[in-house]
């Protein structure tokens, strides 16, 4: 068998593999925008089903969600604290892991791992201590909120930076700093220009950590301002009681932006994780 075949029968392989497992990953998401056009009532009954005339309830569902939940405000809510909450990331971690790298000492190695091993620490043994904490210093509110998603996005975004600005010749900062450039002028003219494929990336994957989080929200800011995925459950009634259709046309309305954005940026993924994982 020659070498040709034989890489065109692996080619054919890997796309029937990678193929069901697209299947697979894109089939929940099949289910929950087919059943988000069909009556409460059969859902339950016949959820692997496309509407019918009898099952269709057309845009019902989306109608009765939002009122229930006003998803317009739980909207603006979480616009509002995704939007900064990613800005605060990528701008703080950039320049708390451009003077991690560049400034060599113990306290900067000690701090350097101390946030790399907060990578690896589950949320649930620090959830209920910052709960307590985020109230006591009243930053249980959309912008208190912001600060905490900062510290808790702070250890992955300060690694990915660091492995990039590792790459970066200090003589370019140098040659900025003889010509009168400060520190400020020269990480934001110099330094910065250089990270956007990582910054990118770092705000592509916060991004879709903070839209969808449901834990941080309802732990800190509960029932009074609601973000999409804490407002959404409150379809689920007394008794176990759930409103099947609403709750699958919110889920829709909850998708489309982050999937929107996830398809514009993705190109930028790959490219920031290598700048930033492989370099240094």
């Amino acid at each position: 068998m020659s070498i040709q075949s034989q890489n065109k029968r692996t080619n054919t392989v890997l796309v029937i593999f990678l193929s069901v497992l697209a299947i697979l990953f894109l089939s929940p998401i099949l289910v929950v925008l087919v059943n988000s056009f069909k009556s409460k009532l059969f859902i339950s009954n016949e959820p692997f089903s496309f509407p019918n005339p009898d099952t269709f309830a057309g845009s019902e569902n989306y109608v009765s969600g939002s009122q229930k939940i006003k998803f317009f405000n739980a909207f603006g809510y979480s616009l509002f604290i995704t939007v900064f909450a990613v800005i605060g990331i990528s701008l703080v971690t950039s320049m708390l892991a451009w003077y991690l790298t560049r400034v060599k000492s113990k306290f900067t190695s000690f701090a350097y791992y101390l946030l790399v091993f907060s990578m690896i620490v589950p949320f649930q043994m620090v959830m209920f201590t910052m709960s307590k904490t985020a109230n006591m210093l009243h930053l249980d509110n959309p912008v208190g909120i912001i600060v905490l998603y900062i510290g808790f996005g702070a250890g992955l975004g300060t690694f990915m930076f660091s492995g990039f600005i590792k790459s970066i010749p200090i003589s370019l900062e140098e040659a900025a700093m003889i010509d009168g450039a400060g520190p400020v002028k020269t990480f934001f003219l110099i330094v910065y220009p250089m990270l956007k494929s990582t910054a990118i990336t770092v705000a592509i994957l916060n991004t879709m950590w903070v839209w969808n989080d449901y834990l941080l929200p309802y732990l800190t800011i509960g029932t009074e301002y609601k973000t999409i995925p804490v407002a959404i459950q409150y379809l689920r009634g007394g008794y176990g009681a759930v409103d099947m259709g609403a709750m699958m046309a919110m889920l829709v309305l909850a998708m489309i932006p982050i999937i929107l954005f996830y398809i514009f940026a993705q190109k930028y993924i790959i490219r920031g994780v290598v700048a930033g994982a492989v370099k240094g």
